[in-house]
C-alpha cells in the first residue's frame, strides 16, 4: 500500500462505488477510500514500520540525490505534488530548488492537506504554497503561477496502485499537464524477493491489517452499512503472474452485509479485493512511459535496487 489518491467525496459517489464493487464476481473496494482521518494516521504509522521499506528507501535516495533532482527540475519551476499527504519528502527537494515559482500540493483529503500546507508555508515563508484539494485521477485546475517549467512530483510508488491501463492514462495526463519540456519526478517500487514484499504488507504489529479493516469502519460510519470488521481477516500476497502485491479482506464465515436496501452474501473464505501494488523493472516502466509521451532521462536507485526515483521529460 502506498499513498494512493485520497478521496473525501459526497456519500452518493462513495455509495455508488461500494455498491458496484460489491456486485462484482470478485468483490472489490477502491483503495482511494482508505484515507479518512483514521486511515491517514494509520498509513503514516505504516511508513515508519521496520518491515515497510519503501518510505525509508525512497527517503535515502532523495537525501543522497536531491541536488541532482533539483537540477533536473531547473530554475523557477512550479512543483506540483500529486497525493501530497503529509508533505515530508518534498522538503528535501524544496531545500535545493533554484528560486521555485511555487509549490502546489494536490490531495483530496482537504483538512489533512491544508494543515500540512500551513505548516510547510511557515517553514518556507518565501515560497508560494498553493494547496489544491482535488482527486488527481480527474482533471483539476492548477494555481495561476508564472513559471519557467512545470514539474510533477509523484513519490511513494503510488503509481503502482493503478492497474496498467489506469497508470498509462495518468502518465498521459501528467504529460499534458506539464507540457513539452516539463518534467515528472516519480517514485517506483521495483521487483524483488517476494518474501521482502509480503513482509512489508503483513507487518508483525498488525498496523497494515488495521489500515485495511478501517475501510470497513469508514463504510459503516459514512454509509450506514453493517459490516462486522472482526469477521474479516487481512490478507496480502504477491501475485507472481501480474507482478503485484494484492490486499484482500477475507470473510471468516458465511455472512450477509447490507448496504441500504442491497444485501451481499459472503461465503466463508470469500474476499474483498482492496488494493493492488504493482512492481516494475525500470526498462519496462521506461517503455510504458515513452508510449505515454514521457522520456526517461535519469534514474536513481538504492544499493539493494529495491526502489527507484525517475526523472522523465514530456515530449
Amino acid at each position: 500500500m502506498t499513498n494512493t489518491p485520497r478521496l473525501a467525496c459526497p456519500n452518493r459517489r462513495f455509495r455508488a462505488d461500494v455498491l458496484s464493487g460489491l456486485s462484482l464476481p470478485q468483490k472489490r473496494l477502491s483503495a482511494k477510500y482508505f484515507y479518512d482521518a483514521a486511515g491517514s494516521r494509520l498509513f503514516d504509522e505504516i511508513t515508519e514500520l521496520e518491515e515497510y521499506y519503501p518510505t525509508r528507501t525512497e527517503l535515502g535516495i532523495m537525501t543522497a540525490h536531491a541536488t541532482e533532482m533539483a537540477a533536473r527540475c531547473g530554475p523557477r519551476c512550479l512543483l506540483i505534488e500529486l497525493g501530497a499527504g503529509s508533505l515530508t519528502k518534498v522538503r528535501l527537494l524544496l531545500d535545493r530548488l533554484d528560486r521555485p515559482a511555487g509549490y502546489a500540493p494536490v490531495d483530496v483529503s482537504g483538512e489533512h492537506l491544508r494543515a500540512a500546507a500551513t505548516a510547510l508555508a511557515a517553514d518556507y515563508p518565501a515560497l508560494d504554497v498553493a494547496p489544491v484539494v482535488a482527486d488527481f485521477t480527474s482533471p483539476f485546475d492548477l494555481p495561476p503561477v508564472s513559471a519557467a517549467r512545470r514539474v510533477v512530483y509523484f513519490p511513494g510508488s503510488t503509481i503502482g496502485n493503478f492497474d496498467p491501463h489506469e497508470a498509462d492514462a495518468l502518465l498521459r495526463r501528467v504529460a499534458r499537464m506539464v507540457g513539452s519540456g516539463g518534467g515528472l519526478l516519480l517514485g517506483v517500487d521495483l521487483r524483488k524477493d517476494p518474501a521482502v514484499l509480503e513482509r512489508a504488507y503483513n507487518d508483525a504489529a498488525g498496523v497494515t491489517a488495521a489500515f485495511n479493516h478501517n475501510l470497513l469502519v469508514r463504510i459503516n460510519r459514512e454509509l450506514g452499512t453493517d459490516f462486522d470488521p472482526a469477521m474479516f481477516r487481512h490478507r496480502a500476497f504477491y501475485n507472481h503472474e501480474l507482478s503485484r502485491i494484492e490486499m484482500h479482506l477475507v470473510s471468516t464465515t458465511a455472512q450477509r452485509v447490507r448496504v441500504g436496501s442491497a444485501a451481499f452474501d459472503f461465503r466463508a473464505g470469500e474476499s474483498i479485493h482492496t488494493e493492488n501494488s504493482y512492481k516494475y523493472a525500470v526498462p519496462e516502466f521506461a517503455a510504458r512511459a515513452a508510449a505515454c509521451g514521457l522520456r526517461l532521462d535519469e534514474t536513481w536507485t538504492d544499493d539493494q535496487n529495491y526502489f527507484a526515483v525517475l526523472y522523465l521529460t514530456a515530449r
